[in-house]
């Protein structure tokens, strides 16, 4: 099913996010996270792909155990490292498997090589348009609430926002944030801008103090007090580290919906308990279909 359609039909929709292996002796450990986690019945589960496509046929493989579970599945397709033929041979194999939802990105530039040779893309909005051309295909694309690392300003970071949804883009996935404020400030933004496609809002359960500030300090992502306290308290504690980031990312969501952002997903880190716990506080909040 295309994610653009889901998006439209539901008020409230529900994601969750994983990632491939890198050696493909663990291909059949992550199938079986996949079949978990598509048990809980999200609205669809991304996959997401390995730098420069080094994971690029296990996201595949695992996205196509997604949708024989009976849930869409949204394949990570980056370009950073690859040529427009790379990224056609990709295409062509997602097609092949009946994936019909791609999320079109960039990628981080390595550091230790040139960019762009011939043949590469450049931006985000050069490889939408390609898959856009390619046909076939829902296409989704990031934005960062907070600001791309990169741009000089936030008038910078959304003219490139918009140049990627006027490349053909269905709708976007918002990089994390545990700011809910920042959030509705960007959509007010994109909304002046005049970017109309539906926004899903990319929340993340943590569950792990040391992991998050590492997090945080690689993307810019800001922790608002109230929930540093909370790492402050609990992040040498597993066990209420745990229950106090699943709590905090329940509130957070259940905030979203009541001021109209229906849309989210969850970067689940490949935990299923943790999504299963999360969709279980929000057992009433949102009724997946069968």
């Amino acid at each position: 099913m295309l994610i653009r359609q889901c998006l439209k039909e539901r008020e409230v929709t529900l994601s969750c996010e994983l990632f491939p292996p890198k050696e493909g002796r663990l291909l059949s450990e992550y199938k079986e996270i996949a079949r978990k986690v598509a048990a809980l019945r999200p609205t669809f589960i991304s996959v997401t792909y390995g730098a420069g496509g080094g994971t690029s046929a296990f996201t595949a493989e695992v996205a196509s155990e997604v949708e024989r579970c009976g849930v869409p599945a949204l394949a990570h397709l980056t370009c950073v490292s690859s040529t427009k033929e790379g990224v056609r041979q990709v295409l062509t194999q997602l097609r092949e498997r009946g994936i019909e939802n791609v999320l079109a990105l960039r990628g981080d530039i390595p550091k230790d090589a040139a960019f762009p040779l011939p043949d590469q893309y450049r931006h985000a909005d050069e490889l939408i348009a390609d898959i856009r051309a390619f046909g076939g295909f829902c296409i989704g694309a990031a934005c960062y609430p907070e600001g791309h690392p990169e741009s000089a300003n936030r008038r910078q970071d959304m003219d490139n926002l918009r140049r990627k949804v006027d490349s053909g883009v269905d709708f976007l996935t918002t990089q994390m944030f545990f700011d809910n404020n920042i959030l509705y400030n960007f959509l007010y933004r994109a909304q002046a801008a005049g970017i109309r496609v539906p926004v899903i809002a990319g929340v993340m359960p943590v569950t792990n103090g040391k992991q998050i500030r590492r997090i945080c300090r690689l993307s810019g992502t800001a922790l608002p007090p109230r929930f540093a306290a909370i790492v402050d308290r609990f992040g040498e504690d597993p066990r209420a580290m745990r229950q106090a980031g699943i709590a905090y990312c329940t509130e957070q969501i259940i905030d979203l919906i009541a001021n109209g952002v229906g849309h989210v997903h969850i970067y689940t880190m490949n935990q299923p308990e943790i999504a299963a716990k999360i969709l279980d506080n929000l057992s009433e909040i949102f009724e997946p279909r069968a």
